[in-house]
């Protein structure tokens, strides 16, 4: 039987509509460019016929001119792949459509199922949602046609700016006041791009347009075969999964379970969309899946995915396979650590893309729901791996010129086509070499590589096998890759290589012989960026940091064991030091030096919470802590943000940034005058009139000193609700029995108090053991139902399923997973009695401990 592979199976999904791509113009979202940029895509869409790929967000009416497949006369149609829902998405298909006025068919390919834009809150359209936009957008693009036409008629110009405002069927505004949608004739004429393909734009352009709406559920991010995530720009990542109520802890992750799930009304959209997902995920797949949920989120989607099944879904011969749901709630520590993860570290520091969708900022503005924002700001997955260091030559000027020819392969190197007439923009290059400093500033923007799971070194990914390794391990074998490519290049360095450990010398070297020859550079790409990005990863100035995190993390796990008064200590001692640090230093240079900021404290502070949640949880009324450990800790973050406003956008201080902000520039205005007056005292025979202004200067340092008492209880009252939101994470385990199982699994690790593995390790061990998992709930099939409901009463019951007999097994994160939990979820299934049993891991993001601080302390907080 044909193992499951979640790229194959994207692929496949591409190539069956590979009728709509030929001789198309492919538009990509944010959230599908991310996804078919890890998966490889863009050559395959070539390959098919595609006439260009293009930004949906960015279009230009030029877009229509450019055709990498050599074909003549400007292209007839465009498909449309989004991972929106179809109201985010109309104003930037209409603003094609209007720009692009040679095209009569228009395909549009959305993630999102008809079901999920009727369920969403958002959304305006209904059960048959495809159909009717079909026809809305129709209507839009005849009424903008005319429109247009008749105002370029009256007014004798081509600058007429035209919006279109749907707002009775919920669409956004189709303008902003950075952007205007293009006007029919202010587009340069076929005539003059095609020669004698010319097109009547007087005809009626909406009879002669064709939409088709489809649903094209695998935009995703396959880090593997075996692991994968959503776009980061997605509608179903960006759906908040938690409202505003007393459980929540952030809108981007589950609330705190109770053993109650939500239901009707209460179903967050996030939920909604995920179940969604997951049911025409395992339907590409042809998977029957039985599913088990472990938190009320999860219970939520897995209820959600039960009664979307059918009799005729269960009935057909599919391949059986088990779904595991687990709130990432449920464990916030191993996402918030600093673990032993060389993709963790890569993902945390390197660059990553902008972000593209201004829309889903205003939308949210004009419609804020009072259960919580209608979109969620998540971090991009595609990172930039900086080349120009690993690449860039240092000697002569001749050499620059080499680097134009490197970079001209680099380009090229995906397509074995001649594309020497689109590397035009290369021969301006050249020019900008001679400058030294344009030279690096355009380095740095052009020479950015990413990550494409399908890159393979002799038939091995190179992200599935760094994602299996821990760092050390992870770095010796991108070295061994290195060096086996140079063999196979026939090259040789004259570097002597320290066997078992890898340095920013033993790399580098390598990296820049690999990429020195045309053909070299484009034979291993692959290898090249996946070596530059740990070459940045490990470079002292971002390891520095990750190491002091991860050392601050393993004294707060030994104080966890020993006392609440030496772990309360700890966590002051933390907050205190950075907030000395971060008023006398260069935060950027501090960085470097492993030194940590106070938001890196208030992380580590949270760090601290959760583990004497664990650890202590009957010590104090309220929280883990007694009130006198509390309230040094307390007074000890004030008087750090009272030094330090710049950590005033977090959400518990919003309102008081400009307060905090005057009131330090008062202060540091005061030491300088200070400072400058026991310098310098000279009696002036004029100071001596001043003396009857005694009593005024007495009244403004009153005012002064009652504002910044005013300032300070205001500080407590802020800091009196963080720590009742610390409170919140402490007690996350309080609802669900994982204690008495979890100290029993983690007694083999006593030798080594480091070794404490997270939540999906422990379940997974549990599970493939066949052991009982407290809280974890088996969702019935509709037959399964049946049999309980109606045969069972005859002796035909269906026995419960065990997750452990499945072949397949497919566990998905709601509220996203790390790089961590993938390798001990694999080390959990090499360490089980069936490590031939096929593991499917995804998550709804790829979190780093930056990521979760954002989602616990930013905008997305319920603090």
């Amino acid at each position: 039987m044909a193992t499951v592979d979640v790229i194959k199976c994207c692929i496949d999904s591409i190539r069956q509509i590979s009728d709509e791509i030929r001789d198309a113009i492919i538009y990509l979202d944010a959230g599908s460019t991310e996804s078919f940029e890890f998966l490889g895509a863009f050559s395959l869409f070539l390959e098919l016929g595609a006439h260009a790929i293009c930004s949906l967000e960015k279009m230009s009416p030029l877009d229509k001119v450019v055709d990498w497949n050599s074909t003549s006369g400007p292209a007839k149609k465009i498909v449309v792949i989004t991972s929106r829902l179809l109201s985010d998405a109309h104003r930037y298909i209409l603003r094609c459509l209007s720009a692009l006025q040679t095209v009569c068919s228009c395909a549009i390919f959305t993630c999102i199922s008809e079901t999920g834009h009727s369920a969403y809150p958002e959304s305006p359209l209904g059960p048959d949602a495809y159909r009717e936009y079909e026809s809305l957008l129709v209507q839009d693009y005849e009424e903008l046609a005319g429109k247009s036409l008749r105002n370029s008629s009256h007014a004798g110009e081509s600058t007429v700016k035209e919006s279109v405002s749907a707002e009775d069927e919920g669409w956004s505004q189709l303008t902003t006041s950075k952007e205007a949608t293009p006007n029919f004739s202010s587009v340069a004429s076929p005539q003059k791009l095609y020669g004698d393909s010319v097109i009547d734009l007087t005809e009626d352009v909406g009879k002669k347009l064709k939409v088709s709406v489809h649903h094209f559920p695998l935009v995703l991010c396959p880090f593997s075969p075996r692991f994968f995530v959503l776009p980061s720009e997605g509608s179903v990542a960006e759906a908040y999964l938690s409202t505003e109520h007393d459980n929540s802890i952030s809108f981007g992750l589950p609330p705190i379970s109770t053993g109650t799930p939500a239901d009707g009304e209460d179903v967050p959209p996030g939920a909604i969309l995920t179940a969604q997902f997951l049911y025409h995920l395992a339907a590409k797949m042809d998977l029957k899946l039985e599913i088990f949920s472990l938190g009320d989120i999860s219970k939520t989607v897995g209820k959600l995915l039960t009664d979307m099944s059918s009799l005729y879904d269960v009935g057909r011969r599919k391949r059986s396979a088990g779904l595991l749901l687990i709130d990432r709630t449920l464990d916030l520590l191993t996402p918030c650590c600093h673990g032993d993860s060389l993709v963790d570290r890569m993902f945390s520091s390197l660059p990553r893309r902008e972000r593209m969708s201004p829309f889903s900022q205003a939308k949210s503005s004009q419609s804020q729901l009072k259960l919580g924002p209608a979109y969620l700001q998540r971090s991009p997955l595609t990172v930039q791996i900086p080349l120009n260091n690993s690449l860039r030559e240092e000697t002569s000027s001749f050499d620059n010129f080499q680097l134009v020819a490197n970079i001209e392969a680099f380009l090229r190197g995906w397509s074995s086509r001649d594309s020497t007439s689109q590397m035009v923009e290369l021969v301006n290059l050249s020019a900008k070499l001679s400058d030294e400093m344009s030279l690096q500033d355009f380095q740095s923007d052009l020479l950015c590589g990413s990550f494409v799971s399908t890159e393979n070194f002799h038939g091995t990914p190179y992200l599935e096998a760094i994602l299996e390794r821990r760092t050390k391990d992870g770095a010796v074998l991108i070295k061994k890759w290195l060096q086996e490519s140079l063999r196979r290049e026939n090259m040789s360095l004259n570097v002597k290589v320290r066997p078992g450990y890898v340095s920013k010398s033993d790399l580098q070297p390598m990296i820049k012989a690999l990429a020195k020859s045309q053909s070299s550079l484009t034979k291993n790409k692959g290898i090249i960026q996946l070596a530059a990005a740990a070459l940045y990863a490990l470079d002292e100035s971002h390891s520095a940091k990750w190491d002091a995190f991860n050392s601050a993390e393993k004294i707060l796990n030994v104080n966890a064991g020993d006392t609440s008064q030496s772990l309360a200590a700890q966590i002051c001692d933390l907050i205190n030091k950075s907030a000395f640090v971060s008023s006398q230093g260069n935060n950027k240079l501090d960085a470097q030096r492993g030194i940590l900021t106070l938001q890196d404290a208030l992380l580590l502070t949270v760090v601290g919470y959760i583990l004497a949640g664990e650890n202590f949880p009957s010590s104090g009324t309220v929280g883990p802590f007694s009130w006198q450990e509390e309230h040094f800790m307390k007074e000890a973050i004030v008087d750090a943000i009272v030094e330090n406003p710049t950590v005033a956008k977090l959400k518990f201080l919003q309102g008081l940034t400009q307060d905090l902000e005057a009131n330090f520039n008062r202060q540091s205005e005061e030491k300088k005058e200070g400072l400058s007056n026991t310098e310098s005292v000279d009696f002036d025979d004029d100071d001596w009139g001043s003396w009857g202004d005694e009593d005024a200067g007495k009244d403004k340092n009153k005012e002064q000193v009652y504002g910044d008492m005013q300032l300070k209880l205001e500080l407590r009252d802020r800091a009196d609700n963080l720590f009742k939101f610390f409170h919140k994470l402490s007690s996350l385990k309080k609802n669900i029995s994982f204690r008495e199982w979890s100290q029993a699994l983690e007694s083999k690790f006593n030798d080594d108090p480091y070794s404490n593995k997270g939540l999906l390790y422990k379940v997974l061990s549990r599970v493939l053991a066949k052991h009982e998992v407290p809280g974890l709930e088996y969702h019935s099939s509709t037959v399964g139902r049946l049999f309980k409901s109606g045969f069972g009463r005859f002796g035909l019951g269906q026995a419960k399923p065990s997750l452990a007999d499945q072949d397949v097994i497919l566990v998905f994160v709601v509220g996203g997973i790390n790089g961590v939990e993938v390798r001990e979820a694999q080390e959990a299934l090499s360490e089980s009695s069936r490590p031939e049993v096929e593991l499917i891991i995804g998550g709804t993001t790829l979190l780093t401990p930056n990521d979760m601080f954002e989602l616990l302390l930013g905008d997305c907080s319920c603090v």
